[in-house]
């Protein structure tokens, strides 16, 4: 697949520290009491191994049955916490993100509708799983399908000014579970300090995600992530902000795309019916299977809101890149 990728440069650098995802380098709660694992000062660069999101449940060998056996007890495993001297309540840590590695594989699943995860549990009964083959910038889904790379964290963030420990699952205002699929390499974000040190960790990555994840997953990987670190006490926010270079379609350019909206007075269920829509689109002209339609539209669909002023029905389209898809 040829493929056009405009990346914002970044300066040359070597890294100052690596941690490894051995047992003392991670943590599955964000906690401000936990002992940070390393310190550096500001301007250091550290390279962080990551788990993939179950923690090793899921192998190449996992087969889609074994998918409701998923236990979310160490959901995420987040490598860190790392301190950044200087760094105090009220300031901004800044997180460079210089490098994301994958390992040569991935997943994307979805869980039983019973479990009430996803967007759309009620349209699916049984589980579902693909193992995708990630092969240097592309990674190989069914009938040919190829769906472009672009590795990020899902999670990233510092530790909250909130005693005691605190899931992972939901973001927050330190950031967290974002997935925010443009914090890729060239990307700096901006995190709010609530905490002597910042704390930082990060986890969940993936090698791919469609804005929405809606099945739950997008391409979940095991990886490597190489960040520079930074104090800024001259900005103040509230919540995380980032700079990125995108991309903002699947190959970095603009391409062409087939969309499918979905209209109604409340925003969520706009979502799924554009969702729906897609998945009968993949499935009546492109010939997946449902479950294989809402596996690819979490790995490569991107929703956008297009409209939330003309009351009382708001509109959000699907976007899918036809590029994905074999001569």
């Amino acid at each position: 697949m040829a493929r056009v990728r405009y990346v914002m440069t970044h300066r040359d650098y070597r890294v100052d520290h690596r941690l490894s995802d051995s047992d003392e380098n991670v943590h599955s709660v964000w906690d401000n009491s936990l002992e940070p694992v390393l310190t550096v000062e500001p301007g250091e660069v550290v390279r962080f191994e990551c788990r993939d999101a179950t923690d090793r449940q899921v192998t190449v060998q996992t087969t889609a049955e074994e998918v409701p056996d998923i236990s979310f007890d160490p959901v995420h495993p987040l490598t860190g916490p790392v301190a950044v001297e200087g760094a105090e309540p009220g300031d901004v840590l800044e997180v460079e993100l210089l490098d994301l590695q994958h390992k040569g594989w991935g997943y994307t699943l979805f869980f039983p509708g019973e479990m009430e995860l996803g967007l759309l549990p009620e349209d699916f009964d049984e589980p579902g799983l693909h193992i995708w083959d990630l092969q240097g910038d592309v990674g190989q889904f069914v009938d040919g399908i190829e769906v472009p790379l672009d590795p990020f964290p899902g999670v990233i963030g510092v530790a909250p000014g909130e005693d005691g420990e605190i899931g992972t699952l939901p973001p927050r205002s330190t950031g967290g579970n974002m997935d925010i699929k443009h914090l890729t390499a060239g990307s700096t974000l901006y995190l709010p300090v609530e905490v002597e040190g910042g704390l930082f960790s990060t986890a969940d990555c993936h090698a791919a995600q469609g804005d929405g994840e809606v099945c739950v997953t997008g391409i979940e990987a095991p990886m490597f992530v190489t960040a520079r670190f930074d104090v800024r006490s001259d900005k103040a926010i509230e919540q995380p902000q980032f700079e990125t270079p995108g991309p903002f379609t699947p190959t970095g350019v603009d391409e062409p795309m087939y969309a499918t909206s979905g209209i109604d007075p409340d925003l969520m269920e706009a979502t799924k019916r554009a969702v729906r829509y897609m998945i009968d689109h993949l499935h009546e002209e492109r010939g997946l299977t449902r479950g294989e339609a809402y596996m690819l539209c979490s790995a490569a669909v991107d929703l956008k809101i297009n409209e939330v002023v003309d009351a009382p029905n708001w509109t959000v389209s699907a976007y899918l890149p036809e590029s994905i898809f074999p001569e």
